[in-house]
């Protein structure tokens, strides 16, 4: 299997007989600080004979703690798998796929994407408004009314590997959160945190009991592309079956600022245009769920903020609004009861 895995191993010779146009010659462009934590996500400008202007390729992160993440839970053959075979399904817009492979025997993988830079990006660290939080909302109960109860051979998020993954993840990351975002801890909080991973598997069985549809599961700011009406998700490398509610809580819980996020009861929004979507779901249930699911995540917030190879600036400003709008959404919705 040979294919590029760095954008130093780029050619016009294999673009062009890959995109099926000439390309004449071509430069690659890097993204700023902050951008593919768990990928190296670059920009393609080409000059060739009827092809896009540029297209995104995306190779194995750089850095081999985050490539390490990324193997751990199988996230580089999980997003080649859905631009594969379950993207033209789902009701969301994603990117075109022009490439997508992986080597399971290096776990080396490329992608070769439609550019979205017509739309606007958004930002987790500077948070977006009440109007795009409804256009994520209303995209996302898309994704999940057209896969719903779905029986695609997918991965589900309750598998032993995600289990032990958050169990360890959580460990190492909280002594470092701890100390480093004290502060963003509310009072009485840090003993019944620390309890987290003891209810780890409980929480999953919860969460990936039916009904189920396919998640993103990592729903933020930073992977979604604004259009006046509509949004595109990016970066599909958690994908799996899970609660509706994992999507929900994840972008409510750690992407919103707190003023946004009280703007409007974003579960009754959401199980709206769910059930608007011809999906017939109990809305008491729906708000239990997405309470024991936003207490899960906080490992994401942990494990994100206190483990990860963050590396400049931008990348510490994520980790520190991430876990504080968890910290703080978790003790809005009373959540660290469960772990008493």
């Amino acid at each position: 299997m040979t294919f590029p895995t760095t954008p130093d191993d780029l050619t016009e010779t294999w673009l062009t007989t890959t995109l099926g146009v000439d390309v004449g010659s071509f430069n690659v462009e890097f993204f700023g600080e902050g951008a593919g934590i768990i990928g190296m996500v670059t920009r393609v400008r080409m000059v060739s004979d009827g092809g896009p202007e540029t297209i995104i390729a995306k190779f194995p992160s750089p850095a081999p703690e985050n490539r390490q993440v990324a193997a751990t839970y199988d996230m580089y053959a999980r997003e080649v798998s859905f631009y594969r075979s379950i993207a033209s399904d789902i009701d969301l817009r994603v990117p075109e796929c022009y490439f997508a492979e992986f080597d399971p025997r290096t776990s080396e993988f490329l992608l070769l994407l439609e550019d979205l830079g017509d739309m606007r990006i958004g930002d987790q660290v500077a948070g977006c408004s009440v109007a795009d939080a409804h256009l994520v909302v209303r995209g996302i109960a898309g994704l999940h009314a057209s896969t719903w109860q779905t029986r695609q051979l997918i991965v589900s998020h309750n598998n032993p590997g995600q289990r032990d993954g958050m169990v360890a993840g959580f460990q190492i990351g909280w002594p470092v959160v701890s100390e480093q975002f004290a502060d963003l801890i509310p009072d009485g909080v840090a003993g019944l945190a620390e309890k987290l991973p003891d209810h780890v598997g409980d929480l999953l069985e919860k969460m990936c009991s039916d009904p189920i549809c396919i998640t993103h599961a990592d729903v933020r700011l930073d992977n979604i592309f604004f259009a006046r009406d509509e949004i595109a998700l990016v970066d599909w490398q958690s994908v799996c079956t899970s609660a509706p509610e994992q999507d929900l809580a994840y972008f409510v819980t750690q992407s919103l600022s707190d003023e946004v996020r009280n703007a409007d009861d974003w579960v009754a929004v959401y199980h709206a245009a769910l059930t608007d979507a011809g999906v017939t779901y109990d809305l008491e249930r729906c708000r239990q769920r997405y309470r024991i699911t936003a207490l899960y995540l906080l490992c994401y917030a942990t494990v994100i903020a206190g483990t990860l190879d963050l590396g400049n600036e931008r990348g510490r400003a994520l980790g520190r609004t991430l876990f504080g709008n968890a910290m703080r959404s978790l003790a809005e919705l009373d959540a660290f009861d469960l772990l008493a």
